[in-house]
């Protein structure tokens, strides 16, 4: 079965220097400007998770949404990702719990393992452990978002007799998505039975996750497929490419660092960026940027895309005439070519 496309924004509220804002006055701007794009029909706002990161990268990303939800009432929550070593499966059932209940059935949930040294020491949390806490930490969440009471017993987690109050006001709890930089990744996915969020190779995370899928018995159709794949719309490449590219350049800055601190280019997944499905920037105005679009959607079998909307150093005025071009003539073009 089709899954109608969903369009969205992404933020990691990184705040160097560069932009002349206090943090607060970064968020406060932030949140009005998701409230106005919820009112421009965007359909997602997703969030990153970063600890220890000098430029104030996102660390908590439940109290943003919850007070994003507060002021909007179209956008859908979600992450890419939510590192699962460092969130208690528990609390963040309950943290989901309130936010589905906030904004009335609009939250959902991506989780990731994790993979740079310096935040694994931070929490005192051996890097070793990431895929176990991963992994039940993914068995707690499906079993918590039944709403029934439960017990588990696992390597790192033991509960007994544990229900999760308030109630969810979707039926199974939020929707849950795994990130997947490579096999593994991929066939927990499938496992779980969960969207995809894939970074790495196609062969090695999308193919699998829908081979897996496939051989349980599963139509991988029935799920959805995100990605972050950011869009500038503008008819003078020339005049607003060149101040969002030295913010990318910036962006990429850290993931780079993590890289390099977790064993080399291809970090943790053992991936380098040519090798992966494209996650460049399309700059162009709005025929070049839904051409684009719709190729990169039916090449990977799409649901779901996010664009950054406001890379580190820039603040919102910088992407707003962008991003309403993007909400108002791109999404609804993309939205028709692909509806379900």
């Amino acid at each position: 079965m089709a899954r109608a496309l969903r369009l969205g924004v992404a933020y990691d509220f990184r705040n160097p220097a560069v932009s002349g804002l206090s943090h607060h006055e970064l968020y406060a701007s932030i949140i009005e400007q998701v409230a106005w794009l919820d009112g421009l029909g965007l359909d997602l706002v997703w969030f990153t998770e970063h600890h220890f990161v000098e430029d104030g990268y996102l660390p908590s990303w439940v109290p943003v949404a919850g007070a994003m939800a507060a002021r909007t009432k179209h956008v859908r929550f979600s992450c890419d990702v939510c590192l699962l070593p460092f969130n208690h499966p528990i609390r963040l059932a309950e943290d989901l719990a309130v936010l589905d209940n906030i904004s009335n059935g609009r939250v959902e949930i991506g989780v990731g393992m994790g993979y740079a040294p310096h935040e694994f020491r931070g929490f005192g949390i051996p890097q070793a452990r990431r895929v176990s806490l991963t992994d039940e930490g993914l068995a707690v969440l499906r079993l918590a978002f039944t709403g029934e009471k439960f017990s588990f017993t696992g390597k790192r987690y033991t509960f007994e007799d544990v229900t999760i109050r308030p109630g969810y006001v979707q039926e199974g709890g939020p929707p849950l998505w795994v990130a997947a930089m490579s096999e593994p990744g991929a066939r927990r996915a499938a496992q779980h039975k969960a969207n995809l969020l894939p970074q790495g190779m196609r062969a090695s995370t999308l193919d699998t996750w829908a081979a897996d899928l496939r051989a349980h018995g599963t139509d991988p159709s029935e799920f959805r497929v995100g990605i972050i794949r950011s869009c500038l719309v503008t008819d003078d490449r020339e005049r607003d490419w060149q101040t969002v590219r030295a913010a990318e350049r910036r962006r990429m800055e850290v993931y780079d660092r993590f890289r390099q601190e977790s064993g080399g280019p291809g970090g943790a997944s053992g991936i380098t960026p040519g090798e992966a499905i494209p996650q460049t920037w399309i700059v162009g105005n709005v025929d070049h940027c839904v051409t684009e679009l719709t190729a990169f959607i039916e090449e990977y079998g799409l649901t779901d895309i996010v664009t950054w909307a406001v890379p580190p150093g820039l603040r919102t005025d910088d992407m707003n005439p962008s991003l309403e071009l993007y909400a108002r003539e791109v999404a609804p073009r993309l939205r028709k070519r692909f509806a379900a």
